[in-house]
């Protein structure tokens, strides 16, 4: 263990200074923050997370369940394997919150997120982006994008 914890006056717990770094931050105190180790090697080259949430029916937000996600995200799982993509894993995930430019995916570690409607755009993505390593721009969103682009 770095340093002794002990309890602050307030009852919280606090760490002894052998357990920070300091940095300067825009404050006129420095900011205490915890001095981090080296961040391990990746254990998939990348990760692809493809929403397969279910809203009720008309919601007005739709749901990337009723636009054939699921159908498309295993799809996409066994086309990895027959591309030899051991070292890219495609899960499942809930609500990825974008559900009105979906169905949707975000590729990690880039963050890089894709809006995709059949077989042939899942196609593009597994080439294009997790076997060459570029972007399929046609199918990106962006952070700040509300509405598909038509």
């Amino acid at each position: 263990m770095a340093g002794k914890r002990h309890r602050a006056g307030s009852g919280a717990l606090r760490l002894a200074s052998s357990d920070y770094t300091v940095a300067p931050g825009p404050r006129a105190n420095p900011i205490e923050t915890r001095a981090m180790p080296a961040d391990p090697a990746l254990f998939y080259r990348r990760h692809v997370f493809c929403c397969i949430n279910t809203r009720p029916p008309g919601h007005p937000r739709g749901c990337c369940s009723a636009k054939g996600s699921e159908k498309l995200r295993n799809y996409m799982k066994v086309r990895a394997k027959e591309l030899g993509l051991g070292d890219v894993r495609i899960n499942a995930a809930g609500c990825l919150d974008r559900c009105e430019l979906g169905p949707t995916m975000v590729i990690y570690p880039e963050g890089v997120w894709y809006g995709y409607r059949n077989t042939a755009d899942i196609d593009e993505i597994l080439e294009m982006h997790l076997v060459r390593g570029g972007r399929v721009a046609r199918l990106m969103l962006m952070p700040d994008q509300k509405k598909p682009e038509e």
